[in-house]
């Protein structure tokens, strides 16, 4: 795969995720004002919808980052890859396990698969200043 072809998938997956994003926020913010909703602001539940809310943002810039990241580091092909699935694939599972986790808390014992992923992917990034 090409460097510009990761470019434009993490610049999609930038933009996705921020889309998102808004629309959890949306979702959440219907709901903000009752003091209870998922056991008051401070419960496990309600904190885990916050932080999957906010990941989507977060990962978001970190997939747009490693987009500009490709365009300017020569990356070796395979580093570059392997980075881009981890990244994508924290991506993806970050919100999703935030929000599995504030429905059932058992759940929260998959929090390592994005966390690992999202390792991989920033550590590999880093390799590629280190490589070029």
């Amino acid at each position: 795969m090409h460097n510009i072809d990761l470019c434009v998938i993490h610049l999609f997956a930038a933009w996705a995720g921020f889309l998102c994003g808004v629309v959890s926020g949306a979702v959440v913010g219907l709901f903000f004002h009752q003091e209870g909703w998922l056991g008051g602001y401070g419960s496990y539940p309600r904190r885990l919808i916050r932080l999957g809310h906010i990941s989507f943002f977060g990962l978001g810039f970190l997939n747009a980052l490693f987009a500009f990241t490709v365009s300017a580091v020569h990356a070796p092909g395979l580093i570059a890859h392997i980075a881009s699935i981890g990244l994508i694939a924290g991506a993806i599972t970050m919100p999703l396990c935030c929000f599995a986790a504030a429905w059932r808390k058992p759940l929260r014992f998959m929090f390592p698969v994005p966390v690992g992923s999202l390792l991989i992917g920033v550590a590999l990034t880093l390799s590629m200043f280190v490589r070029s």
